[in-house]
């Protein structure tokens, strides 16, 4: 998913780090029916709600993606000629207050492709982020869906705040990425440096404020939780058929809480871990990280490459490869230069697929010769999809037709990572912590310890330190968390099935590489998959999916 915009290291790392709130404090309870209120909802409240539970649908051929969509043309038909269909979905801005302003959701679909009387219902997905376009991700990655589109429309859409569902917009693009090139995200000298992160950091939330003020507050997972059960409404289904990939299992997490009597069948993919604050969680990735790298070093060595002898040597000239470049920046055969930010962004973002880690390989060795074109490429390529996959994905994850440098994706992340979260760390509270972090990684942690700070003075408050996932009830949601996972560590969907609740979250371990499990493409992961979404059949209880090699000369 290549992009003419490099994300932040920061929001790069940072990616999966998406923790969001207590719900029960600021949201319905199911036995509210999710339709706003504060558990003293008035009939008056109800009333207003049903306005939007009443409306008709009305989809059309769907256009090009707009620029804050990421733009591009506009989805083709699929190869058995079906068209893809949008529409835009109503829906009150504040839940807890329905009588009040709404906001435009935009939703895509492509109609079942099967037997009518097979048809189950729609699936609804979610690709992560937070911040991705389900609107322009769900074409790019049709394909590896065609399978459940035997049974299923196939639905996703853009969550609030995200694209053109009143997209967050802080500050252009342009201005943007030059206040970041001039920002070191990784300060060493306890000065200058962290304060111009800090400004930065501050500058983004004012910019945040005064363009889109008025929709901050309401773009957190608990208001798109109950924007998915108005979608599972207004679709005709009776229970909410979901995948969610990377945050998109978060969301989904919080959708049970909150509905649990309406979960159908449900798939989440690449776990976030509900029992962490955002720090914690940055040092849980930061260790994620050092031991997808770590396995890339050990292929790297069974590849007979140049970097170093053994995994040690390799990850030590990383570190100072990045740290070198930091220092003195590489220049490149186009006029500009790369610099560790980039080296860095570039390891990151390959570590999400292993099928990018021979271009990671080639890009490591043409560096120490002294041609940094290659990971400076990559790097741009990456750098704002390459976490994602998250499909992941992400975006590998999240893969999406090459975005512009208008796609807001930036923007909503840390809008919607902010509203959810009620963390507001400190250049102290980093500092404090940053010796776990060198210790957990060396190379990446630095920067996920810093990238702590970017909801440092958010002009809306959180929700709470993380998100409430319990559904006792619930109807069976199966949990596949990958032990390479370097963005959602495996030991996340271990806890979210604990969190979840007893018979609710029902685990598939995938011993693979890269951010999620079902793009990775691998045979095992799709069948069990498939048979759950499709069949209604969930896998073994300590079923466990071996990697596939990669293919001849990978």
């Amino acid at each position: 998913m290549p992009s003419a915009r490099a994300i932040s290291t920061a929001v790069l790392l940072s990616t999966a780090t998406l923790l969001s709130c207590s719900l029960t404090a600021c949201a319905p309870t199911a036995q509210d029916g999710g339709r706003g209120g504060d558990g003293g909802g008035t009939a008056t409240d109800a009333q207003d709600a049903d306005r939007f539970h009443e409306q008709s649908l009305e989809w059309k051929d769907c256009p090009a993606p707009s620029p804050i969509q990421g733009g591009g043309e506009a989805p083709t038909p699929l190869p058995d000629g079906t068209r893809w269909q949008c529409t835009t979905m109503r829906a009150p801005l504040d839940w807890k207050k329905p009588s009040g302003e709404s906001i435009g959701i935009e939703l895509i679909r492509a109609r079942a492709g099967g037997d009518a009387d097979d048809r189950i219902g729609s699936l609804l997905f979610n690709f992560g982020g937070p911040g991705a376009s389900g609107v322009t991700t769900l074409p790019a990655l049709a394909p590896d869906y065609e399978k459940l589109r035997s049974r299923y429309d196939l639905v996703s859409f853009d969550p609030r705040g995200v694209g053109d569902s009143r997209g967050v917009r802080c500050l252009d693009p342009e201005a943007a990425e030059q206040a970041e090139d001039e920002v070191d995200e990784t300060p060493d000298d306890g000065g200058d440096e962290t304060d111009a992160l800090v400004e930065l950091t501050r500058q983004l939330a004012a910019a945040c404020e005064k363009n889109s003020g008025d929709v901050l507050p309401y773009v957190g997972t608990t208001e798109a939780a109950h924007d998915l059960d108005l979608m599972r409404h207004l679709l005709g289904d009776e229970k909410l058929h979901y995948f969610g990939i990377s945050y998109g299992t978060q969301l989904g997490g919080v959708y049970a809480h909150l509905f649990p009597e309406n979960v159908g069948r449900a798939v989440l993919d690449g776990v976030v871990d509900p029992t962490r604050d955002r720090m914690e969680e940055a040092l849980g990735q930061a260790g994620g990280f050092q031991l997808a790298f770590e396995h890339f070093a050990e292929w790297c060595v069974e590849q007979r490459c140049t970097l170093g002898e053994d995994t040690e040597a390799i990850v030590e000239a990383a570190v100072d490869l990045e740290a070198g470049l930091d220092e003195a920046p590489l220049p490149t055969s186009d006029g500009s230069e790369l610099d560790g930010d980039e080296v860095l962004s570039a390891i990151t973002g390959s570590l999400y697929s292993q099928t990018l880690w021979p271009a990671l390989l080639v890009g490591l060795e043409a560096v120490t010769d002294g041609d940094g074109d290659v990971l400076a490429d990559l790097a741009e390529a990456l750098g704002q999809h390459g976490t994602g996959g998250d499909s992941d994905d992400d975006t590998t994850d999240e893969s999406t037709d090459d975005p512009t440098d208008e796609s807001n994706e930036n923007d909503a992340f840390r809008a919607i990572t902010c509203d959810d979260s009620s963390d507001r760390y400190t250049v102290a509270d980093v500092e404090a912590r940053l010796p776990e972090f060198v210790e957990a990684s060396p190379l990446f942690g630095p920067g996920l310890a810093w990238s702590a700070l970017s909801c440092a003075g958010w002009p809306v408050p959180g929700e709470a330190e993380h998100p409430e996932v319990s559904a006792p009830g619930a109807a069976p949601i199966m949990l596949v968390g990958n032990t390479g996972d370097p963005a959602t560590p495996y030991q996340g969907a271990a806890r979210m099935a604990e969190a979840l609740g007893k018979g609710v979250g029902f685990e598939l371990t995938y011993e693979g590489e890269g951010h999620g499990a079902f793009d990775s493409g691998n045979a095992c992961v799709r069948d069990a998959v498939h048979a759950y979404l499709l069949d209604g059949k969930l896998p073994k209880s300590g079923a466990v999916c071996e990697p596939e090699p990669l293919p001849e000369g990978k």
